[in-house]
């Protein structure tokens, strides 16, 4: 996520001489600096010093940690605000370990690395206009974001967007094998799904609803018909509805395991 929203700032006009990462992997911070120019070092602190936007783009359980150890300098400086997009950390677990800096949280997808991402922005009250511009930009480098009002919303945007290209992916996955289970041949199988799964997300692109889309496909009593209907009298529905449902949940879970700062209940 980190490397799609440099790729989109730099596509934007930043100048890579004005991106800092820390990165603890030599390997990686040499890539990063071939590939867009930017300045890398394996210490946090001197990649945060004197940033106007500090994102957050951990693992969450590596998280507390790390602003722990840059807490006093973050706090040092007020204008710097924190963009988390590590998955379940609640603002009030980030605010206990960073007492004094401006937190907002950024629920990205794997598609920004294409510059198709979809995110979603939560703000707490005391975040001002300049800061939302802020991560609006950062967001908006690696695709398109919109705003939630409910820091719990973004436990229902992980299921659905963050997560929700590995539902399309293992659909388009199931419909090559049960084509070559018709009898083509594999690779023509692959070939034609993947075409189609990238078909149908640019023509979702339009400013036609998805019921809409989905009825231009679908002749009365043709092909795309009987599919859908075997797909409704197996539950598909319901399915769907318990696995968003069950990445909600986990996203939740991932809060209560890793949200506890210095300060913060025992969860």
């Amino acid at each position: 996520m980190a490397r799609a929203m440099i790729h989109g700032l730099l596509q934007q006009g930043l100048a890579g001489a004005n991106v800092r990462v820390g990165e603890p992997q030599a390997a990686q911070r040499e890539a990063l600096q071939r590939d867009f120019g930017v300045t890398t070092t394996a210490d946090n602190a001197t990649a945060v010093r004197g940033a106007d936007l500090v994102v957050l783009a951990v693992k969450p359980q590596f998280a507390i940690a790390l602003l722990t150890e840059l807490r006093t300098m973050l706090a040092a400086q007020q204008r710097t605000l924190l963009l988390s997009i590590a998955a379940g950390l609640r603002v009030a677990d980030l605010e206990r370990c960073c007492p004094g800096v401006a937190i907002m949280r950024a629920m990205p997808n794997r598609a920004a690395l294409v510059g198709m991402g979809a995110a979603a922005l939560y703000a707490p009250p005391g975040i001002d206009e300049a800061q939302r511009t802020l991560a609006e930009q950062a967001c908006a480098a690696a695709g398109s974001f919109v705003w939630v009002q409910r820091e719990d919303d973004l436990d229902i945007v992980t299921a659905l967007s963050g997560s929700g290209p590995a539902y399309f992916f293992q659909l388009a996955e199931h419909m090559a094998a049960a084509a070559v289970a018709e009898g083509l041949d594999a690779a023509t199988a692959e070939r034609l799904a993947r075409q189609t799964l990238r078909g149908a997300g640019a023509l979702a692109g339009g400013e036609t609803s998805l019921a809409a889309e989905r009825e231009a496909v679908t002749s009365k009593g043709g092909t795309t018909a009987a599919a859908l209907a075997a797909f409704q009298s197996g539950g598909f529905g319901q399915l769907v509805s318990a696995a968003v449902a069950a990445a909600r949940a986990r996203s939740a879970e991932l809060s209560a395991q890793f949200g506890s700062g210095p300060g913060a209940a025992s969860h």
